[in-house]
Parts: structure tokens; sequence; C-alpha cells
């Protein structure tokens, strides 16, 4: 008689079989620089997360590096905002002049610096790409994403991720970065990234709310499943290596859908609204924190993510030491 209890039993038989884990190599960590100098200021929506200046960018780093997270998400917070978003593609803007730092101390070379593209927090008016007549402009955005892309890969960032939403971003900016000789830098696409209510923290932490309307004409429609596929599938085609989907967790279903559909390494970004609801809980002493935020993790697996962008990243971490 089959009896599914019996693997249940001890917890040696449950690690034995179990079907996902959760690793320290596989977390992605989301780091915000701002321009400025002596600043660690914390973002008041997202307890534990710190906004800060180059200059003590170390202190955040040395956290990363100690818990043997082995990859970052970087984010700049400029000190000028301007119609253009100028500030994205500066080569002396805040991004690239973190990465040449990160990539300078021995102790945080190895560092995999994936480098967020995008408009948001470098424009006036918050949105993320160039604006006429309040109408988002898809094509005329493309170059400048593509000019951040490539001073982002040659201050020696890793990956690219462009994060804007526009239509034929991706092929863009392989083009770009091929014909400048970074034909070997990954890009990975927030390919599937929806018009979501859990990225307002966020928008506190990188300074980026839109100055009038909202993102809808770009992001996703959350009703729609089927669309992330042709966006995926387009992404792909375009020059893409890896693929975010985002927010995960309200979206675990659009995970395992482009797992089902596209053999290609998937990332879940368990993004800030579902990490500052999880803290919310945790400091009210509604929920356990530790079995919440683990629980979480495993769901963005069981669903078909290879790695997971969190900004739990380093509890996850010394959780997972502790029990080792």
């Amino acid at each position: 008689m089959d009896r599914t209890r019996r693997l249940r039993r001890t917890e040696n038989l449950r690690s034995m079989v179990r079907e996902n884990h959760i690793r320290v190599d596989e977390l992605i960590y989301p780091v915000f620089v701002i321009a400025g100098k002596d600043i660690c200021k914390e973002v008041s929506s997202m307890p534990g997360i710190n906004q800060y200046s180059l200059d003590r960018l170390h202190e955040e780093l040395d956290r990363v590096v100690d818990a043997k997270i082995k990859s970052i998400l970087l984010f700049g917070i400029p000190d000028h905002k301007d119609e253009v978003g100028s500030g994205a593609y500066d080569a002396h803007g805040i991004v690239p002049e973190a990465i040449r730092y990160i990539k300078s101390q021995d102790k945080y070379k190895d560092l995999v610096v994936v480098a967020d593209v995008c408009l948001c927090e470098y424009t006036s008016h918050g949105h993320c790409g160039l604006i006429k007549g309040g109408e988002i402009l898809n094509d005329e955005t493309l170059p400048l994403l593509a000019k951040a892309s490539v001073e982002y890969a040659k201050a020696g960032a890793d990956i690219i991720a462009p994060s804007d939403m526009m239509d034929k971003r991706v092929g863009a900016i392989r083009k770009a970065l091929d014909e400048a000789g970074y034909i070997n830098t990954p890009i990975m696409s927030y390919s599937a990234k929806f018009a979501s209510g859990y990225y307002g923290p966020f928008r506190d932490a990188a300074h980026s709310a839109p100055g009038f309307g909202d993102r809808k004409t770009y992001q996703m429609d959350p009703a729609n499943g089927r669309e992330a596929m042709r966006e995926v599938e387009e992404d792909l085609k375009e020059g893409a290596d890896l693929i975010i989907a985002k927010p995960a967790m309200a979206y675990s279903d659009i995970i395992r859908d482009i797992a089902n559909n596209f053999n290609v390494p998937i990332v879940a970004y368990n993004v800030s609204g579902e990490y500052s609801m999880v803290k919310a809980a945790a400091a009210e002493g509604w929920i356990d924190e530790k079995k919440i935020v683990m629980e979480n993790m495993i769901s963005f697996k069981r669903a078909g993510a290879k790695m997971v962008i969190t900004y739990h990243a380093l509890d996850v971490a010394k959780w997972l030491k502790e029990d080792e």
C-alpha cells in the first residue's frame, strides 16, 4: 500500500528526498548607492535596507562578502535629474563610479555585479523613457539605454539588466555591447515585469516614483499571463541570456510558465513590497520571519527559478549557515 508519509518520518529522510533547495550562491542582493558623502540612510519603508554613498559602500559590501553572497544588483541615485536622464549614461555617473570602485578592491572584485539599466532614477519626471506630450517615447529611448549599458560594461559590470520595458531594448543593447567589444557581457532582461502595486518601497529607496501618471503603458498588465511568454520569447530572440520575472510571490505562475516553455535561466525578483510586508508582520509578532521567508524562497525555486533577487539575502545566507 502506498503511504507517502513514510518518507516524511524524520528530518534526515525528508532531506534525502527534498526536491528543491536554496543555496547562497543563487542569491542576488540589491544595493543602493547614492551620490554624496558619508551617507548611510535607512529606507523608511524597507527596514534593514540602506542607501550608501560611495565612501561608505564598503560597509554593505563587507556584509555581502562575509555572507558569501556572490552577486549584487546595483541601483544608482544621482545628485542631478533632468528630462533626458543624463546621469544614467554619464561615464562618471554614480553607477559606473561604484562599479569601478568595486572592481578595484581585491575583497570585492570577484562579486558578480549586475547593473540595472533604466532612466527612472535619473529623469526629472520619474519615467523610464523620454517623454513628449505626456507620451513615453519607445524608440527614442533605446539609444540612451544602450549608451548606459556600454558605460556600465566599460566600468566593469558583469551583467547588464535592462528594467525599463521598452520594446526592442534588448536588441539595441546587445548590438551596442557587441559593437563596443563587450560580446561576452550577458544581458539579464526584466522580460516579465508587471505594473505592480508591490513596488512602492523600492520607489522610496531609488527616488524613482513617476511624477505624473503611472507605468501601465509599458509595464505589463497583471491580468495577462500569455503575454509574458511573448515578452520572454522576443527578448530571447534579441539576445537576452537570463530572464527576470517580477514580482515573484504573486506571479509564481509566470515563473512556472517560463520554465515550461523556455530553456533559459530564470531569476525571480522578490520585490520591495513583498519584503516590507514580511518585515512589518514579523515586527508585530504575527509571523515567524525565518519560516515565512524561507518558504517564499523555496516557492520561487519550486516554480522554476534558478536564482532569486531578494532584499532578504543577508538573512537567508545567515539562516542557511545556521542550519548547516
